[in-house]
Parts: C-alpha cells; sequence; structure tokens
C-alpha cells in the first residue's frame, strides 16, 4: 500500500465511526428503514459525509418504499459519480461523491418525474444541512 493510501486510510478512519467508515469507503450498505435520513422530512442540503460537499437538495428527496433516502436528482451535475456495480451476482450503478470517491448508494432508473431516476442513498454516507 503507498503511503498516500495509508494516509487516507487512516484519516478516515479517524474521521468516520466504523460504521460509517464501512459504508462510505468499504462499499457497504445500512440495513433498510435503520438510517438517520430515510423518513427525514426537513427542508436543507444533503452534503457528503466524507468531504462536505452539497449532493441532494432536500426538495428532491421522496419516499420510494425502498428504505433508504432516495432522491430524483443530484443538487448539481458532476458532483455524483457512476460506476458499474457487478457485486451480489446483479448489475447495478453505483454511485460515489466525484469529490472524495465516498460510496453513497446506487442510483436506478424507476423514480418519479420529471428525471424518472432514483438515488437510493446510505444515511451514513451524508449529512444533513437544516434551512435555518
Amino acid at each position: 500500500m503507498a503511503d498516500s493510501q495509508k494516509y487516507d486510510e487512516e484519516r478516515w478512519r479517524a474521521k468516520l465511526s466504523p460504521e460509517e467508515y464501512r459504508i462510505c469507503r468499504e462499499k457497504g450498505t445500512e440495513r433498510p428503514f435503520a438510517g438517520e435520513y430515510c423518513h427525514e422530512k426537513a427542508e436543507g442540503t444533503y452534503a457528503c459525509k466524507c468531504c462536505g460537499q452539497p449532493l441532494f437538495d432536500a426538495s428532491s428527496k421522496y419516499d420510494s418504499g425502498s428504505g433508504w433516502p432516495s432522491f430524483y436528482q443530484g443538487l448539481k451535475e458532476g458532483d455524483i459519480a457512476e460506476h458499474t456495480d457487478a457485486s451480489h451476482g446483479m448489475i447495478r450503478t453505483e454511485i460515489t461523491c466525484a469529490h472524495c470517491g465516498c460510496h453513497l448508494g446506487h442510483v436506478f432508473e424507476d423514480g418519479p418525474a420529471p428525471t424518472g431516476l432514483r438515488y437510493c442513498v446510505n444515511s451514513a454516507s451524508l449529512t444533513l444541512k437544516k434551512k435555518v
């Protein structure tokens, strides 16, 4: 492991709880309906847990019934990266923070108008900055 990778891993472990580290840096997931923001209705902006980059506006959040916070669009184009995920015997599109690589969850093409997308995100990957 390169020294810079070791430094990054140590930095993330110091910043995140063990559960956040497992989800954000090791591509884990939280149990459905157990995440902090699953039923959250407050106005504000959801930012990346790792680097603080704003990723989703609460106005695009909706109840998908999936058990994870769901959004029909990201806040700004280019802030969310997409990658093919062939784990667990299926092909899905993983989403990560384009700024720091934090694993957010997956995006599916079964969401509501106007985009038809469902960004299915782990609460542990987000921090809600409530509107005051």
